[in-house]
């Protein structure tokens, strides 16, 4: 977690960049996140050191070959004065950097644009002292200060840029349970948050897989693919990925909704993404292969379509996306429902809290998990209602229960009547089972099936209330005497008591 005291430093040294003259904040997001690559760099050249010194062989793939030992954040740091530092970073780091990894690496066509925009040398010293300090192996530390960061931009909503949620990530991928023989896709990839919890999900739980050659190369070169139109969004995920030690991922400038996908369609076993939404294109800049399928505007429609167009039959796809996808009335809000169930099939429906994204936008969500089949398979969609995530629901989205017991897979298990604060343990654990006791749960419970017959008869309405059942209470009714009999005592009680009050005022 991120401490008051760390929060309190990263707020200084954001005012420093401001007063500095850098008042773009994701420019802000920017410098730091380079400076923290580079000393993460550092770390991994040590270990690396540590393994030839222990096994007696020679580094094996140096991140610093002869001659760029003076480019290590162990030796810039330690200069004798912040102006020195300023001068080799300027001059020599980030020209190193803008070549590190290759002329064919896709991190490489990204870093070609990067520039060191920290003005002064007391800047980059605060910034410096600042990264020193956060233990940047540990992956949480991290995503927690992008998380932080991030918040303090006060456009992300509006530009689409606000990081997903690292718990609702992490479900999702719980969920998903990626193997080592996927391809996985975010076309949408913003700073890499599902391909890198991806990443760390398939290392994880197949670690022995990747000890097979061919297996770890399919790892790090062709595995994990991400488009963005933010080129600084490129550059943040290329970095976060290499952080996370997936070597060579495709991270690529593509506009996905304008430019074609016959390139990549039926390329991909599993789509992750939280596309940009609520937003309108004009016809003419629309790929015209997406047209075809749902004539709309709608971004989140689209998007859709993208997906389904991106993954290879059998291939599947979870999405978070808003609730009008669920119930919007017009021709391709239906069409693009009858779809999913009728032409492929559609597993889940998962609604989230509508506080799940603040401070940034209080939209309500829901994620929908389906599988390209070409031929539909629809038969149950199992339906969870997450009314708790943790945390807060206003803008403060302050944790309700430990840290040890946040999110989907927390580290301890959830004390008697936390169920209540953190609902992602208990959506895991019934995903498990939607294809067996799950189908029969009462509709009046947190989760329950419907089968496919019965949401076309509702218009392929995808609104969990549509199906979800009330349970009323049933009242107490006493027979009229008795309420008479009530109302005669207490007319005498009131009459004694006005009496006794006359009483003492004469």
């Amino acid at each position: 977690m991120i401490t008051g005291e760390l929060k309190n430093k990263i707020d200084r040294v954001w005012d420093a960049f401001w007063s500095g003259g850098i008042s773009n904040p994701l420019e802000v997001i920017e410098q730091i996140t380079y400076l923290m690559f580079i000393k993460r760099l550092d770390d991994l050249q040590r270990r690396k050191e540590g393994i030839a010194t222990h096994t007696g062989q020679p580094i094996k793939d140096p991140i610093y070959p002869a001659g760029t030992n003076h480019l290590r954040w162990t030796r810039f740091t330690n200069l004798g004065s912040p102006d020195e530092m300023l001068t080799i970073v300027q001059g020599e780091v980030f020209p190193w950097l803008r070549e590190l990894g290759g002329d064919d690496s896709t991190y490489a066509n990204h870093m070609r644009d990067a520039r060191f925009t920290i003005p002064t040398a007391g800047l980059l010293a605060k910034v410096v002292d600042m990264i020193g300090e956060l233990p940047l192996a540990e992956r949480d530390t991290k995503g927690d200060l992008y998380e932080y960061m991030l918040g303090k931009i006060a456009t992300a909503g509006q530009n689409g840029q606000f990081r997903t949620p690292r718990h609702i990530i992490q479900l999702i991928v719980e969920m998903m349970a990626p193997g080592p023989g996927d391809e996985i896709c975010d076309p949408a990839c913003g700073t890499a948050g599902f391909l890198v919890a991806s990443a760390e999900y398939v290392s994880g739980t197949h670690r022995d897989a990747l000890l097979d050659a061919a297996q770890r190369r399919h790892f790090n070169n062709s595995m994990f693919h991400g488009f963005d139109f933010d080129r600084t969004m490129l550059r943040i995920a290329s970095m976060n990925m290499l952080l996370h030690e997936v070597e060579q991922p495709d991270i690529r400038y593509r506009d996905s909704l304008a430019e074609s996908a016959a390139g990549d369609a039926g390329r991909y076993t599993m789509i992750l993404a939280n596309p940009p939404f609520a937003g309108s294109l004009d016809y003419e800049t629309t790929a015209k292969d997406l047209q075809r399928v749902v004539k709309t505007r709608k971004t989140e429609l689209l998007f859709l379509v993208l997906f389904l167009r991106l993954l290879r039959p059998g291939g599947r796809a979870a999405v978070i996306v808003p609730d009008g996808v669920l119930f919007g009335s017009t021709k391709a809000h239906k069409d693009l429902r009858r779809m999913l169930v009728d032409d492929h099939r559609l597993d889940a429906v998962v609604k989230l809290p509508s506080g799940v994204f603040r401070p940034y936008a209080g939209v309500s969500t829901a994620i929908l998990f389906f599988t390209r089949t070409d031929s539909g398979g629809t038969d149950q969609v199992w339906f969870y209602e997450v009314t708790a995530d943790g945390y807060s629901l206003d803008d403060k989205r302050t944790a309700l229960v430990d840290p040890a017991r946040l999110g989907a897979a927390p580290a301890e298990p959830l004390a008697e009547g936390e169920h209540a604060k953190n609902n992602l343990p208990d959506v895991l654990a019934r995903w498990a089972r939607r294809n067996g006791g799950e189908r029969d749960r009462p509709r009046t419970e947190q989760s329950f099936c419907v089968s496919r017959e019965e949401i076309a008869e509702q218009g392929y309405d995808l609104s969990l209330n549509r199906y979800k059942e009330v349970v009323h209470e049933e009242l107490e009714h006493r027979p009229p005497s008795e309420i008479l009999e009530d109302l005669e005592r207490l007319e005498h009680e009131i009459q004694q008591g006005l009496s006794e009050l006359k009483s003492m005022l004469k």
